[in-house]
Parts: structure tokens; C-alpha cells; sequence
């Protein structure tokens, strides 16, 4: 009786404990628990230690953590019928434990497939340099499409991430040649303005150089002007004080006709001194020939001429 009593209690505390086993159930802080009593959602059990019945109730562990999905590369083709191969990344957490359990079977294969159709959708709207262009704006696209999907499926999408939008060999090639090309026109284009800019910048220099010249030269013939102008005034005033002084001293020493048609004479001889070959006298002339007469019929009668009186 010994041996078959033993036997029972060492099978009932193994049972005791395969029981307290099951029993415990331990949930960690990133995770949700799902009990189900015979296989029927409860409760929701939150990270800690916690109890469920063997046997009655199970529990189904949910991450809540954020996960990335990553999503095959496939081939989608653009408004002008161009192909290109693209991948994304989906980042999600699941907000509802209950929904992403028991709304859809699979939620990663859900989520492949809906990201891959979506993306067919959106590029197919967009031709082939405005896809290569605009990856912010898919990104924010297929996110707001992604996240309003899969609400029912108690999950927020938070991020969505093209990794590579690859275009065929022979398009790369031709958006390779399209922009050597445009940088080749920009260059010119420089160039051009360049050359423009410079020959404008020329002009205006020798313009202004033309106009300095000019002003000085202008400023200079006003200088010699105005010292020409000086000159001539001195020399004016210079020789009016000159014929005064003459004049006054003449008056002053109150000359004869004798002493006159003598200077005249004098003159007269300077005159024909010169280059010229006819020599054309004054009206006033005749009468100083008469005092040179005078003077003659003077001297061959032995007489001499009266000085004047001081």
C-alpha cells in the first residue's frame, strides 16, 4: 500500500504543479495579454504577474512595441508608361490589442499588400520625374492611406519610408545625358551673362573716362582761356597806361611841326625798311611834307629853328 500511495502523491504534486504553472503567467512591460475563457475573449491582462485557469483559460501575448515591415521591391509603371522598381519600409505600433488580434488574421501580409497596391495607385498618377522628385510627398501619401486602413486593425502607422525609387538603364542613361545637357545651357548661359556684364561694365568705364577727359580738357581750355584773357587785359592796360604816359608827355612838352615832320620822318623811314614794295601815305601827309619844305628853305637860308619854349 506504501509504494502505490507514494506513487499517487508524487503524480498529484507534479499535477499541483504543472497546474500552478500554467497558472502564472508573467507579461512583460512592451506586451498586452489576451485571455480567453473558453476561447472566448475576457480581459486583457496589463505587464505583470497574472493569474488565468488551466485547462479553461489561455492568453495570447501582443507586442506593442514599434516594428518595422519591410516591403518587397516590386515594378509599378508611371502616367507616361514608365517603369520603375521601388521598396518602402512601413513603421506601425499597434494601439488596440484587441482589434490587431481578433480584425484581421494576418496584419503583416495585410499591410504588405495594401502598402504594394497603394504605391501601384499613387505613381501611377505621377509621371516619371515628378516620382523621382516628390518622395516626401509619396511618403506622406501612402502614410495617411496606410494609417486610415488599418485603424480597424487597432494600429497607427507612423512612418512610411520609399528606400529606392530605381528607374530602367536606358531611361537613368537619358536623365543622365538630359541633365549634362541643362547644366551645359546653364553654364552658357553664365558665360554669356558673364561676357554681357563685362562688355557693359567696359562701356560704362570708358563712357566715364570720356566724360572725365572731356571735363578736363574743358576745364583746362577755360584755364588757358581765362589766363589768355588776363594776358590781354594786362597787356591792354599795360599799353593804355604806355599811350597816356606818351600822350601826357607829348602835351607836355608841347611839340613843334618841325619836330613832328622829323618823327614823321623817322617813321617813314622804318616803314619802307620792311617787305612790302608800295607804301601808301595818310591824307595827313601832305601837310607834313609842307613843314618839311619849310624846314628845307630854313636850312639853305642859314637859319636856325626856334626850340621850343620850356
Amino acid at each position: 500500500m506504501e509504494g502505490p500511495t507514494i506513487f499517487g502523491v508524487v503524480v498529484l504534486a507534479i499535477l499541483v504543479m504543472v497546474v500552478i504553472g500554467k497558472s502564472l503567467c508573467v507579461v512583460r512591460q512592451y506586451q498586452r495579454g489576451l485571455i480567453e475563457t473558453f476561447r472566448k475573449y475576457s480581459r486583457t491582462a496589463q505587464p505583470g504577474l497574472t493569474i488565468v485557469f488551466p485547462f479553461v483559460q489561455s492568453i495570447t501575448f501582443v507586442d506593442m512595441r514599434e516594428t518595422v515591415l519591410d516591403v518587397a521591391p516590386q515594378t509599378v509603371i508611371t502616367s507616361d508608361n514608365a517603369t520603375l522598381t521601388v521598396d518602402a519600409v512601413i513603421y506601425f505600433e499597434v494601439t488596440d490589442p484587441v482589434r490587431n488580434v481578433y480584425n484581421v488574421t494576418d496584419f503583416r501580409m495585410a499591410a504588405i499588400k495594401l502598402a504594394q497596391t497603394n504605391l501601384r495607385n499613387i505613381l501611377g498618377e505621377m509621371k516619371i520625374d515628378e516620382a523621382l522628385t516628390s518622395r516626401e510627398r509619396i511618403n506622406a501619401q501612402l502614410r495617411q492611406i496606410m494609417d486610415d486602413a488599418t485603424d480597424k486593425w487597432g494600429v497607427r502607422v507612423t512612418r512610411v519610408e520609399l528606400q529606392s525609387i530605381e528607374p530602367p538603364r536606358d531611361i537613368t542613361e537619358a536623365m543622365s545625358r538630359q541633365m549634362k545637357a541643362e547644366r551645359d545651357k546653364r553654364a552658357a548661359i553664365l558665360e554669356a551673362e558673364g561676357v554681357k556684364q563685362a562688355q557693359i561694365l567696359a562701356a560704362e568705364g570708358e563712357r566715364q573716362a570720356r566724360i572725365n577727359r572731356a571735363e578736363g580738357e574743358a576745364e583746362a581750355i577755360k584755364k588757358v582761356a581765362e589766363a589768355e584773357k588776363f594776358r590781354q587785359l594786362t597787356v591792354a592796360e599795360g599799353e593804355a597806361q604806355a599811350i597816356e604816359t606818351v600822350f601826357g608827355a607829348i602835351h607836355t612838352g608841347k611839340p613843334t611841326s618841325d619836330l613832328l615832320a622829323v618823327k614823321y620822318l623817322e617813321a617813314l623811314g622804318r616803314i619802307a625798311n620792311g617787305k612790302a614794295t608800295k607804301v601808301f601815305l595818310p591824307i595827313e601827309a601832305t601837310g607834313i611834307l609842307g613843314a618839311m619844305a619849310g624846314i628845307g628853305d630854313a636850312f639853305k637860308e642859314g637859319q636856325t629853328p626856334i626850340a621850343p619854349e620850356e
